[in-house]
């Protein structure tokens, strides 16, 4: 069994933290990425830097931009998560580019090889690149699909149709950082989702505390913290895995 199916076939609800990855080398991300597990993570999000990442506010840009003057890439997310010992299943979250540059059926079987169990492409729907969808399929790596609030139902039901694992509802317009300011609305829309989803549903953007992961929990099978963590990681660097785990372990804490 895909490791995303085994986290959801109990119906529990899962916290999925996001880390980008070689942020801010790839040995203190190593120290990260295992404390964000000790925190209680379900699913890890591990985000492959790229220099014009269109969907990321600025936290998420600068934790790019530290991880490429680093070395960071592609290939070192792969190695990071060959090098993660522990039974979570890892998402790869990018943008098609470096996807493309690498080759698909390279990046499928290499992802599959070192414990990824899901991708989401970014900027890349599922009508496109049917040659990457096709590889990840043959290599049982699941395509992450992406839903916004603007998303028409008849579009929605044509997304899930392709969907595996989870699909991730992204809860305000807009790029990764900003608040959540209408929760209500989100996880309104969240249950309209569900209910057309033969996947479970995860939420991300804008998800920043405890009450917010204990709210979206009531609608969603879970929630994506991504920018509000990586913050933790810009203000302390290679001293970030005991604040990150401490901070994990509370959002983990509603679900639990």
């Amino acid at each position: 069994m895909n490791g995303i199916d085994r986290v959801f076939a109990d119906g529990r609800k899962v916290l999925v933290p996001y880390l980008t990855a070689g942020d801010p080398g790839l040995e203190a991300s190593l120290d990260i990425l295992n404390a964000i597990a000790d925190g209680g993570a379900d699913i890890i999000e591990l985000g492959v830097p790229f220099s014009d990442p269109g969907a990321d506010g600025p936290v998420l840009q600068r934790a790019a931009e530290r991880a490429l003057a680093a070395g960071g890439g592609l290939e070192s997310a792969l190695e990071l998560a060959a090098r993660f010992d522990r039974d979570i299943p890892l998402v790869l979250f990018g943008y098609l580019n470096p996807f493309l540059a690498f080759g698909y059926e390279r990046l499928a079987k290499r992802a599959s090889e070192v414990g990824v169990a899901g991708l989401l492409c970014v900027d890349c729907p599922p009508e496109e690149e049917p040659e990457l969808w096709t590889a990840l399929e043959r290599h049982d790596v699941h395509a992450i699909r992406l839903i916004a609030p603007t998303t028409p139902v008849p579009r929605i039901e044509a997304i899930c149709a392709s969907a595996r694992g989870f699909v991730y509802y992204v809860s305000r317009t807009g790029v990764t950082g900003a608040a959540l300011t209408e929760r209500d609305a989100a996880e309104d829309r969240v249950r309209r989702v569900r209910e057309l989803s033969p996947v479970p549903v995860v939420v991300g953007f804008g998800v920043r505390t405890p009450d917010d992961v204990a709210a979206l929990g009531e609608a969603a099978d879970g929630a994506v913290v991504g920018s509000a963590l990586m913050a933790l990681v810009e203000e302390h660097g290679a001293g970030a895995p005991a604040v990150v785990r401490d901070y994990v372990a509370r959002l983990k804490a509603p679900l639990r």
